[in-house]
Parts: C-alpha cells; sequence; structure tokens
C-alpha cells in the first residue's frame, strides 16, 4: 500500500516533473491535482480528485492505528524523501492530502457557499455552478472521512477536522433530509429511489448507484456520522426488492428499470451492493453467490474484500 501510495503522491501535478506533472489546469496554474485527460483545454477536474487524497488518508489511518509501526523504517525505503519511518511518511501523506485540499479542491473546485453543500465552481469548465453528482460527492466524502479520522488520532487540528466534517454531514443530509432520496414501500417495506444528481430524484443507474451505495456504506461503516442501520435498509430492500429481477438479472436502474449504457441490465451483482446484504440477512446467500463460487476463484478484489467484510458483521452479529 506505501508502494501505490509514494507513486499516488508523487504523480501529483505540482511535484511530478513534465510531462506527468506541471500542466496549467482550467485555473490557469500548476494546481495540486491529479489531472484528467492532459491532452484537453482546458484540463479539467472533477469529483475523482477525492479519491487519490481518500486513499492517501486512509493509509495514513492504518499507520496511526498501529503505533508499534510508527518508529519502524519502512521496508520499501523512501525513494521520494516522505519519511523513513511509518509515521513519517504518515505525517507527510497526511500534509500532502490536506494540501490537495485546501489548495484547490476548497479552494477552486467546490462551492460550498449554500449551507455547505457541494457544487462545482461556477467558472469551472467541467459542470460549473451545478450540484455535485452523488457518486462524486461520495468520492470527497471518502476524502474528508479519511482525513478527518486521521486529524482525529493526532488532535493536531480540531478546526480543520470541524470543518471536514461539516461538509460530510451537509451531504448526507442534503440526500437524506434534502430532497436527493425518494421514499416508497415494496411489500410493506421502506425502500429508496434517488436520481444521479440534484435537482433529480428518481432513476439513478445502476453503475452510480453502485458507487453511491458503497460511498455511504464507508460513512455507516466509520460510525462517527450518525447513519444507521435502518437508513441504510431501504437500499437494501430496494436492491433485493426492486433491482433483483430474477433468474440471475438485475435492474439497470434503481427504480426498477432498463435503458443503456450505466443504466443496461446487468448478470451480475455490481460490488457496491454487495454491503447491503448486512442488512438483508435473508438475501445473503443469494447476493454473494450471484459472483463468487465456493470452492472457486475470483480476481475481483472489490467484490470478495466486500465479501468478507459483510460476513465479518454477520459474524459478530450473532
Amino acid at each position: 500500500m506505501l508502494r501505490f501510495c509514494d507513486a499516488v503522491l508523487s504523480e501529483r501535478n505540482d511535484l511530478a516533473k513534465a510531462p506527468v506533472g506541471q500542466h496549467k489546469i482550467w485555473t490557469q496554474v500548476i494546481d495540486t491535482v491529479w489531472p484528467n485527460n492532459v491532452t484537453q483545454t482546458p484540463i479539467q477536474t472533477g469529483g475523482e480528485q477525492g479519491d487519490p487524497v481518500g486513499h492517501l488518508a486512509s493509509c495514513t489511518n492504518l499507520i496511526l492505528k498501529t503505533k508499534k509501526l510508527y518508529d519502524q523504517k519502512v521496508t520499501i525505503g523512501d525513494p521520494h524523501n516522505y519519511g523513513a519511518t511509518y509515521l513519517e511518511r504518515a505525517k507527510t501523506y497526511v500534509k500532502e492530502a490536506d494540501t490537495a485540499m485546501s489548495k484547490h479542491i476548497l479552494k477552486r473546485l467546490l462551492d460550498l457557499s449554500n449551507d455547505n453543500k457541494m457544487y462545482f465552481a461556477k467558472d469551472s469548465p467541467y459542470k460549473g455552478g451545478d450540484p455535485v453528482p452523488w457518486n462524486q460527492q461520495m468520492m470527497f466524502n471518502y476524502a474528508f472521512m479519511n482525513l478527518c479520522d486521521a486529524h482525529r488520532i493526532l488532535a493536531d487540528n480540531p478546526q480543520l477536522l470541524a470543518k471536514y466534517k461539516s461538509i460530510i454531514v451537509a451531504s448526507i443530509d442534503w440526500f437524506f433530509h434534502g430532497g436527493g432520496v425518494q421514499t416508497g414501500e415494496k411489500n410493506g417495506d421502506p425502500i429508496y429511489n434517488w436520481g444521479y444528481v440534484m435537482p433529480d430524484t428518481s432513476g439513478e443507474d445502476s453503475n452510480h448507484g453502485s458507487l453511491d451505495v458503497a460511498g455511504f456504506a464507508r460513512i455507516y461503516i466509520d460510525g462517527n456520522y450518525a447513519i444507521t442501520a435502518d437508513q441504510m435498509k431501504p437500499f437494501a430492500n430496494m436492491f433485493v426488492d426492486i433491482m433483483t429481477l430474477g433468474n440471475g438479472k438485475y435492474a439497470g436502474t434503481v427504480d426498477g428499470k432498463n435503458g443503456d449504457g450505466h443504466a443496461s441490465e446487468t448478470d451480475n451483482i455490481r460490488s457496491g451492493y454487495l454491503f447491503l446484504a448486512e442488512f438483508r440477512p435473508d438475501a445473503y446467500e443469494s447476493m454473494m453467490s450471484a459472483d463468487l463460487t465456493v470452492g472457486k476463484t475470483t480476481q475481483s478484489t472489490d467484490t470478495f474484500s466486500r465479501f468478507l467484510w459483510v460476513k465479518h458483521q454477520r459474524a459478530n452479529a450473532k
């Protein structure tokens, strides 16, 4: 993981040498970003900027939670001078993750002037002035959440921790209480229906819906943001009772319809939905066996890891 995170950080636009880095992006400067298509004019940024920040902070947290590592030398060495010991490396990661946040994401990319709700900056060439789609909010929330955890452990910047947390809370509240999700019933049980981006509140496609659900599951698992099992269960009911069509087929949208592209019917379960088996134990075996066969192997690390998480949760619930 350190090897990957070293690579991620070293390839940030302001740190990497040309041609990998040193690109002037849409802000007209060599910003602290991981550029998308560098042949495009202007070079755009979007929600994907949250993921590398989240990865760096996630690795930081694994180190910070393992104190016996702190003074040990990192076994792969320190080719980028990020810190010879695990603690030094973790502090570099969180510092540079905060830098990416403060110098681009919060400074230029996001407009939080509407009660901390995530909109893209009005002058952004990508969706300028529009609400951030839910799957991209989950990318940003992934970064904010892991940075909150890092600063909570380090106890080094309570003001910044509170700022990051307030943005996550606003995102969650916008979805559950601000009109992002419709609630209904199927078989007497509550279900959710939501859209790709506000103001749409129905018909999210299967691909982006999986990313949305995985994001909410991460926040639920973290435990610091008051998302309850009762709030997660309608996602599970939606998948089991609406998207599951039978005969190994799954709907292309969260309201049980099929379309084209990301909204096409599938014969597999996109892995973000596997988190939901925790809340519908009656569907656990059918959901997991859709893509995992006992006695066989898999090359899908996300499917397998999410299966292990639900298995772990079920074991602890007994």
